[in-house]
């Protein structure tokens, strides 16, 4: 099974540096793989008890069963993973809140490179590494998938994200919560986060600025762009060649997302 190595954060010690207020209801943080699921998670666990942050796993389909107890209405839950829609998922998370993190494809491609590319991944794409591909010969294999290896970006946008549009579940762009992290300070930031927090059944405190400064905080990321050490130089853009690709391979689905 691929790995992923993180070095741990300390927001569990300042989280209890706040008052908090109990979930009364489960609440799923789910995201694509690679959107920022560590950015959203961290800062959502600092308005959740600590007690009430379900940390065992990060949950998807393949541990699901094992893991149903993160959506015990009796226990009210934060929890977070990738987590298909199907018959299952969408029976275990009745009577959960659920919020689902998205990204432009296009940058989602680049992200994942970056992430297979990197110290922090280990598994069965550490051939990725051998320096014997171009970069546009990966980023093509980002979009079409790797064959028994890695999914095309069609499954895992369909299964993780497309497929959950139109449902009980709070969709959240990753570039509006990068762009309302520049702008607390603002009425747009303020309303932003409101929304954010109370799709989760948060109340917004009068300390959130601070709060959602210490969770967005890279140094608690493990998976932060800045800590991959990643060699290879990847550009910023994706190129037209690939962005066209990714509307052959998945047409429709930056439209159904909001971005086109």
């Amino acid at each position: 099974m691929p790995q992923v190595i993180l070095a741990p954060d300390t927001l569990d010690d300042a989280n209890r540096r706040f008052e908090q207020t109990p979930l009364r209801q489960p609440v799923f943080l789910n995201s694509v793989p690679k959107s920022g699921s560590h950015l959203l998670r961290n800062i959502v666990r600092m308005f959740v008890p600590v007690e009430q942050q379900y940390d065992a796993q990060f949950i998807q389909w393949a541990n699901l069963q094992e893991h149903r107890q993160a959506f015990d209405p009796a226990r009210n839950m934060l929890s977070w993973g990738h987590l298909f829609f199907g018959d299952a998922s969408v029976i275990e998370l009745s009577a959960t809140r659920k919020i689902l993190l998205v990204r432009d494809p296009h940058d989602w491609v680049l992200a994942r490179a970056r992430f297979f590319l990197s110290d922090a991944f280990r598994g069965n794409v550490d051939h990725l590494r051998s320096g014997k591909l171009t970069v546009d010969a990966l980023l093509n294999l980002m979009i079409v998938g790797i064959h028994q290896k890695a999914p095309a970006l069609l499954d895992v946008y369909l299964n993780n994200a497309a497929a959950w549009v139109g449902t009980d579940t709070h969709i959240v762009k990753y570039e509006d919560v990068v762009a309302n992290l520049k702008q607390l300070d603002t009425p747009q930031g303020e309303a932003f986060f409101t929304g954010l927090l109370g799709a989760c059944g948060i109340a917004m405190p009068d300390d959130w600025r601070e709060r959602v400064r210490i969770g967005s905080d890279k140094e608690q990321s493990g998976t932060a762009r800045e800590k991959l050490g990643v060699e290879v130089e990847l550009p910023d853009e994706l190129p037209d060649a690939q962005k066209r690709l990714v509307e052959v391979v998945a047409p429709g689905i930056r439209a159904l997302l909001g971005y086109a």
